[in-house]
């Protein structure tokens, strides 16, 4: 069933696709990085410590995918509240 943010969603695949929607940012802030192995990127490490140069947690797992928020959500609030733990 479509929704009204369809076209949205649609438009960011398409402007991004080929153009570098993987690309390291370099993101500064504190980053937690969760990846599941069905993910449409899974990202090796290499690649988020790159992007996010203040990686402070790490894990891959060995389930779940791009809806990890709704398919594994108490691996993902594990990750998050062990990568933040030292930030307190």
């Amino acid at each position: 069933m479509a929704d009204q943010h369809g076209g949205v969603r649609r438009r960011l695949y398409w402007e991004y696709w080929g153009q570098g929607y993987f690309n390291v940012k370099g993101v500064s802030l504190p980053a937690v990085v969760s990846v599941f192995p069905d993910e449409l990127y899974p990202a090796p490490r290499s690649w988020a410590e790159k992007a996010y140069p203040n990686l402070v947690y790490f894990n891959q797992h060995d389930k779940g995918g791009h809806f990890a928020a709704w398919e594994q959500p108490q691996l993902l609030t594990q990750d998050r509240r062990a990568g933040f733990r030292s930030l307190r």
